[in-house]
């Protein structure tokens, strides 16, 4: 049985929003992570120092998958945008792709 919108809308109702759990404890101990790696790179390993810069690729991609389940989970890019401190358009123009 599929449940159509009582208001006549054709759209399928947005996803709840979860509740964010520890996510700041979280993102501390990322940045804890990243500068000790930081650290023992100054330390003298020139050679980690390419493997360290690599690591923005991944952290790119991470950012894109982050704001597409942001967008699955109902949240506009008017809001993405204000917590990044961007206009909704750059958000939509940066991680859109085909959603725009």
């Amino acid at each position: 049985m599929t449940l159509q919108p009582s208001n006549g809308e054709s759209r399928p109702p947005k996803p709840r929003r979860r509740d964010v759990v520890e996510n700041d404890e979280y993102a501390a101990f990322v940045r804890r992570i990243i500068r000790a790696y930081a650290r023992r790179v100054a330390t003298g390993d020139v050679e980690a120092l390419t493997d360290m810069v690599g690591l923005s690729g991944p952290l790119d991609e991470a950012i894109g998958d982050a704001v597409t389940g942001l967008r699955a989970h109902g949240y506009s890019w008017a809001e993405i945008g204000q917590r990044l401190g961007i206009s909704r358009q750059a958000a939509q123009q940066r991680w859109g792709g085909d959603d725009r």
